[in-house]
């Protein structure tokens, strides 16, 4: 049973001696530590997690040895909970409030923060973090120290482990499908590549916002049967021959969008080859491929290449929203907090088939 008191997480920790056997190569192990419950300073508000999101994200940042962030810290950058505690200059928020925690947090002072669009600080480059659970103490713990109410939006009623991965798994999506929203017109086509935590999310959000048709390709036959089940109308295996049955399925001259949610070379090379001339490329996935753009190359003319990240705090309590009316619904599988290391073996398998999601060990008599 982990203590409410200090609380419990797992914490990048720079001796790799602490850490959790998930096997060699990794840059720097995850380990359980026992951790001071924090105290909310000046407008700090304090959250009792009640459910933390597991995803590729924190795998990236475990194998990259903490991506240059300073350690140790906690990971988890997927949170919902209830508000614990508020700093002597904290408002907008109050004890028992159940929330979602933006994520991406800025410097907080610049323009773009304080128009709730942390995601592209105009100082990020100046941090040496990009937000909670990468590089500031995140929510896989019982509970986590937010620098200010402007990071919370109210859940209401909705399941913890639905609402925590909608402010990644949900967001992302989201935020990368309004930026292409123009195209994604009548009679318009658009490709979701890897139908993970994110992609099925992206299936969801495309048929209930647009009216294109959405066409699934993963190469997983489950991730397909899941895009079915979330809506997509066409799924098909990833394979050399896609990108022809891409631009069949559109009618002939391929997709007017495509989605990239792995972003590996093959992936890539696979969008490139299914989108249609003045299409847009949309790069989601962080798999490290890369895509040579040049004239002439493997993007058709008049391509558009985006590179979202995350999204905006007012785009998260949209996402909220849709999901409280029922038009979102993340498949999930519950791991208690303990079981961390358990998930993220199964997530580094690749055999996890919905969003891991982890309850600190207890949750459910003090939510």
């Amino acid at each position: 049973m982990l203590s409410p008191d200090p609380g419990l997480g797992p914490v990048l920790s720079p001796d790799p001696g602490l850490g959790l056997g998930l096997g060699p190569g990794l840059g720097l192990a995850p380990a359980f530590a026992e951790l001071d419950r924090p105290v909310p300073r000046g407008a700090e508000v304090l959250v009792r997690v009640t459910a933390a999101g597991l995803c590729h994200s924190d795998l990236h940042v475990i194998d990259a040895g903490g991506m240059g962030f300073p350690t140790p810290f906690t990971l988890g950058h997927e949170v919902a909970g209830r508000v614990a505690e508020l700093g002597p200059d904290a408002t907008g928020a109050a004890p028992g409030d159940p929330v979602a925690v933006y994520g991406p947090w800025g410097c907080g002072r610049c323009p773009r923060c304080l128009a709730g669009r942390d995601n592209y600080c105009d100082r990020r480059a100046e941090l040496s973090w990009a937000g909670l659970g990468l590089g500031r103490d995140g929510g896989m713990a019982d509970f986590v120290l937010v620098p200010s109410a402007r990071h919370l939006v109210p859940i209401g009623d909705l399941d913890p482990a639905q609402a925590a991965p909608l402010t990644d798994a949900g967001l992302t999506p989201y935020h990368a499908v309004q930026r292409c929203r123009a195209a994604l017109v009548e009679g318009s086509t658009v490709a979701v590549i890897g139908v993970g935590g994110l992609g099925h999310l992206a299936v969801q959000l495309l048929r209930a916002l647009t009216p294109s048709q959405v066409i699934a390709v993963d190469v997983r036959e489950e991730a397909l049967a899941l895009a079915a089940k979330c809506g997509a109308h066409v799924s098909l295996p990833a394979a050399a021959d896609t990108p022809r049955r891409v631009r069949t399925a559109s009618g002939g001259p391929g997709a007017d969008v495509v989605l990239d949610f792995v972003g590996t070379d093959a992936t890539l090379e696979l969008a490139a080859r299914s989108l249609r001339a003045d299409g847009d490329l949309v790069v989601v996935g962080s798999g490290g491929g890369q895509l040579t753009v040049r004239k002439p190359s493997a993007l058709p003319a008049g391509a558009r290449v985006s590179l979202p990240f995350w999204g905006s705090r007012d785009e998260l309590a949209e996402v909220v929203a849709l999901a409280r009316a029922g038009t979102l619904r993340v498949e999930v599988e519950r791991f208690p907090l303990s079981a961390a290391p358990e998930a993220i073996a199964r997530l580094r398998a690749g055999t996890l088939p919905a969003r891991a999601v982890l309850i600190p060990d207890g949750a459910d008599q003090r939510a």
